[in-house]
């Protein structure tokens, strides 16, 4: 019986669980609900997450939320030898949470989901045209920062793929999707890793529910 079970689709932080179960190659149940559907708020949710957020992993009676913590759990737990998290207690491990703490911070929820909150859920959060000018400044200040860093390499931490450049990536498509000018660069960057086989399957499943309002 698969004791692993991932909740939630449809959204860039969901993508995220779902990338990283696909490149370990895990035996997973997806769980496909979508945000704001009504699916997260059933008592059976709450249970497990009564933030009512998505994405949430179910390993066994472990229960755990926020997809930077997710995937680390995920590469620490089951991905030892695979490099996709770097060695706790090492350089490499401490440049890692520094990547994740920034793309989880300055490029999603300071900025991209605040677009989002004035935006795509106006209804719920009010228009506020001056946050979002000041979230798409902010967005374009900040990923300048992450372009430097992959000047002279196709990754953010050492010298092959980790679970930061599954980070990374999943913003600068969400980016995309709100049609910021990405450089030659990143554009570059995100192509190559989003052109793994684990990214397209993972999306196919991912996106394969509506997000809900």
């Amino acid at each position: 019986m698969t004791k692993l079970s991932i909740w939630g689709g449809a959204t860039g932080r969901t993508l995220r669980v779902h990338w990283m179960c696909h490149e370990l190659a895990l035996d997973y149940e997806p769980v496909l609900i979508g945000s704001r559907t009504g699916a997260t708020t059933t008592r059976e949710f709450r249970a497990l997450n009564p933030k009512e957020k998505i994405p949430v992993l179910v390993d066994d009676e472990f229960v755990l939320t926020e997809s930077a913590a997710i995937i680390t759990y995920l590469g620490d737990t089951y991905g030892q030898d695979s490099g996709l998290v770097p060695t706790p207690s090492t350089k490499d491990r401490a440049r890692y949470d520094e990547w994740l703490s920034f793309v989880q911070m300055e490029l999603d929820a300071h900025t991209l989901y605040v677009i989002r909150k004035h935006r795509d859920l106006v209804d719920l959060y009010g228009d506020a045209p001056a946050a979002i000018e000041a979230a798409i400044k902010g967005f374009n200040k900040q990923i300048a920062v992450a372009e430097i860093a992959l000047l002279d390499t196709d990754y953010l931490v050492g010298n092959q793929f980790t679970a930061a450049d599954i980070m990374l990536t999943s913003v600068l498509l969400w980016a995309k999707s709100y049609q910021f000018d990405l450089t030659t660069r990143l554009s570059e960057y995100s192509h190559l890793h989003s052109s793994r086989r684990a990214y397209k399957s993972a999306a196919k499943l991912n996106f394969s529910i509506s997000a809900g309002a």
